[in-house]
């Protein structure tokens, strides 16, 4: 019997053995984030979890820019993977994880200072992929927010192996 996806009260799928209560899911997710070395690296952190929906912020710093002193397209497209993998994290069940297999992104605008926060969002969880976006924005001082880059991902779900 293969196993489908089923819709949490938030209408984003998940598969079976996801656990998707509030505190267990953010905990599941920052435990895994805070393994990644590059993202500590970089000072980026974890806004918001929620079934199938994952925001990750990164402020400015002289770790992120390219040699005319904006943010980093790479910076800008590991942010992206991060978050939308997470989202699709959020929809895995706890004995996987999720590895990208492929992303597609394109830049939008150049910014400068603030501080890039990536929403990664998942389209559809199957069983062996999960199809996620991610939409980068730059916030400058007043808050205010500017498009920077938007991307499309392919996961493969496999097995925890810490």
């Amino acid at each position: 019997m293969t196993q489908r996806p089923t819709a949490t009260p938030d209408a984003q799928p998940t598969m079976p053995g996801a656990d998707t209560s509030s505190a267990a899911l953010h905990q599941r997710i920052e435990s895994s984030f805070v393994r990644q070395g590059l993202m500590q690296h970089l000072g980026a952190r974890i806004v918001s979890v929620a079934p199938g929906e994952v925001e990750v912020a990164l402020p400015y710093s002289e770790r992120v820019t390219q040699q005319q002193g904006g943010y980093h397209g790479g910076a800008m497209g590991a942010l992206a993977d991060i978050a939308a993998g997470y989202a699709g994290l959020t929809c895995a069940a706890e004995s996987m994880e999720v590895a990208t297999v492929e992303y597609k992104i394109n830049f939008l605008a150049a910014f400068k200072d603030g501080e890039l926060r990536a929403r990664g969002h998942v389209v559809r969880a199957g069983k062996r992929l999960i199809i996620t976006t991610a939409e980068v924005v730059h916030l400058d001082a007043d808050g205010s927010e500017s498009p920077c880059a938007l991307m499309q991902q392919t996961l493969a779900v496999v097995k925890q192996t810490y």
